[in-house]
């Protein structure tokens, strides 16, 4: 009996605003013949990542191998969500030759590893890797992600004191998972900005785990696929603080989605966009609008104060110009002021 070979998977993790996206996008877009699947787990209503992924890789890349899951975090719903996913995945001719899964920006990568040991699964797939992106400016300035001004510059050397914020652990997780750590957006440090954050990654990992540092999320994709780990037989060396916890939740977060009417200057909607991150509990806002005039749509990514935009491709015929963002922000946020700053 010939056996068949699993299809390798690797799992990307990172905080909100790290640049997990912006990662995969560049992997698709140099795939170099190589037929790459991803499935992106949004914690949200719309499929904003899926839709900045379609379409920006080669021939073997197509928009059909995006499968999108936006109704909660894999790391919660994996029997309901992942195994019919990659049901579909697995079942297309011809068959991929690697998996990219996209965690959600709250999500606990070990639990999602775990679930390749399903009997549905463990067969035809495995867990090449685990990639935890993190952000190297935020982590310069002693925060695990930029848009949370209320973390501490760095963990207090006091060990009495009670280190238990949840987004700590959500990032001390992810990183005591990952078999590759992507330091991101290495061209906003100095040399001394980028000690600090090497210092604290180094100072997190739990074990021998290689570091890269990158610019905007380009990496070579051969040095984040292929790396033949099996994490999933390595699950016991992976020790997280919800080892002892049968599940978690998002408590402390909420999202939801705000149309956002066609605007005459990028400038506007992105100030509107930065001010929200001094006047409201935003972490994170993602998504796209229109320009007048302009034929092609705007893609807006923020993570607190810092604000990217650009123009991502051109509105399809027929296709409504209306744009929508996804904001991300801390349980209790002014939901109605938020919606009329961004609205117009």
């Amino acid at each position: 009996m010939t056996s068949v070979a699993r299809v390798p998977c690797t799992i990307v993790t990172g905080f909100l605003g790290s640049g997990k996206t912006t990662l995969i996008r560049h992997v698709l877009a140099n795939a170099n013949g190589r037929r790459l699947a991803v499935i992106v787990n949004e914690f949200g209503d719309v499929g904003i990542d899926g839709e900045i992924l379609k379409g920006c890789g080669d021939e073997n890349c197509t928009e059909d191998n995006i499968v999108e899951l936006a109704n909660g975090c894999l790391c919660c719903t994996v029997a309901d969500e992942f195994v019919p996913a990659l049901d579909e995945i697995l079942a297309r001719a011809p068959q991929v030759d690697h998996i990219v899964i996209e965690t959600s920006g709250l999500a606990l990568p070990k639990p999602l590893v775990q679930a390749f040991h399903w009997p549905a699964i463990k067969n035809r797939v495995t867990v090449d890797g685990v990639i935890a992106v993190v952000d190297g400016a935020a982590l310069a300035g002693g925060r695990v992600s930029a848009d949370l001004e209320a973390l501490s510059a760095q963990r207090s050397a006091d060990d009495a004191l009670d280190h238990d914020d949840p987004i700590e652990e959500v990032f001390e997780d992810q990183i005591a998972c990952a078999d590759l750590i992507v330091l991101n957006k290495r061209d906003l440090l100095d040399d001394d900005g980028l000690q600090r954050a090497m210092k604290t990654v180094t100072d997190t990992i739990p074990r021998g785990i290689g570091i890269v540092t990158v610019s905007d999320g380009k990496v070579d994709a051969t040095a984040l696929l292929g790396l033949g780990v099996g994490a999933e037989d390595d699950i016991e060396n992976r020790k997280t603080h919800h080892d002892t916890e049968e599940d978690h939740d998002h408590d402390d977060f909420e999202t939801f989605v705000v149309p956002i009417a066609e605007v005459d200057d990028p400038t506007d909607i992105t100030k509107r966009v930065a001010e929200l991150a001094e006047t409201q509990d935003v972490l994170r806002v993602k998504g796209f609008a229109a320009v007048t005039g302009k034929p092609m749509r705007l893609l807006i990514q923020a993570v607190g104060p810092r604000v990217n935009h650009y123009y991502d491709r051109p509105w399809d015929a027929g296709e409504e110009r209306q744009g929508k963002v996804v904001v991300i922000g801390l349980k209790g946020l002014d939901r109605d002021a938020v919606t009329a700053s961004l609205a117009g």
